[in-house]
């Protein structure tokens, strides 16, 4: 961009951000140009109009100056100027640019920045005083100047009035949008407080049962420990086992909601699935008779415990939503791709459930998709969901390798 490009662009945005200044430099221009036309042409020496004085150049000069509150106090500004065109007309002085430029920008003024009562006083009051200026001219005017001075003021308002109803109309846009927004991040929120509270009562759920099975073995076992000690250590390997089940519950369910100083806070206590686990998984899902491949790409290797766990959530939830919506003869692709820093998983099927996982997603965000953004998300992915080219559809995050 040249240097003169961008001064303009400069400039323009300055005075985009200062009307009164805008206006000021209007008036300026008007003036500027009315004032040497005004004092330079000398009228014919027929007794017609009246030569050019100081009272010609006050009131142009009012007329220009009152255009700096214009966006204001509009109706203030079109009778300034309409009382500055009847008493030029009144002193018989000849017209001038300055003087029906700025009666033109009044009206304009009026119908842009006024409602359309106001507006149309401001209009109906505008052609009056045309009108009335016209009739009170020393010289003949004929009914096509009266038609063409009254279309030239209906331009100006309905201009005015088109600007006013365009900028309206944006501002609304805008309106809507940000109310269309606002109400996007309620409803996600809202789906994942849902979401949580539904795993605090699974996991509430499973904690209160297991823990109950553990405190009645340990019970029994206190009692007979002494008269009966391979019935004690039977409770005993009981309670061991249920514990172990209820860790593993536990730690499937909390997932969703450990941060990435949690997944870095020591080893597992109980095998969680991983992307070791993903062919395991696609010959169940084989068997309920849906087609899924596996590719895997670049140099396989091993990712953070987290981010083994989320891929291969992702992946199970993708596969899950492809079954109850891609319908009976799809197809489904599982490709694992392994940069340098990052790991790539993208799900893709060819059935017709993407209308039907977009109305889902519309009535309910979050329940199954709030969940995935959010799993990738806890350690610092990138996930695109959405329709595949050609039908389908498709999953696409990419998890660091470290989280």
């Amino acid at each position: 961009m040249s240097p003169r490009i961008h001064g303009l662009r400069a400039c323009r945005a300055w005075f985009r951000a200062r009307p009164p200044a805008a206006d000021a430099l209007l008036g300026a221009l008007l003036l500027a140009v009315g004032l040497p036309q005004a004092l330079l042409e000398r009228p014919p020496d027929d007794g017609v109009w009246a030569a050019p004085d100081a009272r010609q150049v006050a009131l142009l000069v009012i007329a220009s100056a009152a255009l700096v509150l214009r966006r204001r106090f509009p109706l203030a500004v079109l009778v300034i100027a309409v009382g500055a065109m009847v008493a030029l007309t009144a002193g018989r002085y000849p017209p001038t640019v300055t003087e029906v430029a700025a009666f033109l920008v009044a009206v304009y003024g009026v119908a842009a920045h006024r409602p359309l009562a106001r507006a149309a006083l401001g209009g109906v009051v505008a052609l009056a005083a045309v009108v009335a200026v016209l009739a009170a001219t020393p010289e003949d005017v004929g009914l096509m100047a009266f038609l063409m001075n009254g279309l030239l003021v209906a331009g100006a308002w309905v201009l005015g009035r088109n600007l006013r109803m365009r900028r309206v109309y944006f501002a609304e846009l805008e309106d809507r949008a940000a109310r269309l927004e606002r109400a996007r991040g309620t409803d996600a929120r809202a789906a994942r407080i849902e979401e949580r509270s539904r795993i605090a009562r699974e996991l509430h759920d499973v904690v209160a049962h297991h823990v109950s099975v553990m405190t009645v073995q340990a019970g029994a076992a206190r009692r007979v420990i002494d008269r009966n000690p391979a019935g004690a250590r039977e409770a005993m390997s009981t309670i061991e086992e249920v514990g172990r089940t209820a860790l593993s519950e536990m730690r499937r369910i909390v997932g969703v909601l450990r941060t990435e100083r949690d997944e870095g806070g020591g080893g597992e206590l109980a095998p969680q699935p991983g992307l070791g686990d993903v062919g395991e998984l696609l010959e169940h899902v084989r068997e309920t008779g849906l087609a899924v491949q596996l590719w895997i790409e670049g140099e396989a290797r091993t990712p953070s415990p987290g981010v083994d766990v989320a891929a291969f959530r992702l992946i199970q939830e993708a596969l899950t939503n492809t079954l109850k919506h891609a319908g009976p003869a799809a197809r489904a692709w599982v490709r694992l791709y392994y940069g340098e820093r990052d790991l790539t998983v993208e799900i893709e099927d060819d059935g017709h459930g993407t209308s039907t996982i977009s109305a889902e997603d519309a009535e309910s965000p979050g329940h199954g998709l709030v969940g995935m953004y959010e799993r990738v998300a806890l350690f610092g992915g990138e996930l695109r969901i959405g329709p595949r080219v050609g039908g389908g559809f498709g999953v696409r995050a990419r998890f660091p390798l470290e989280a």
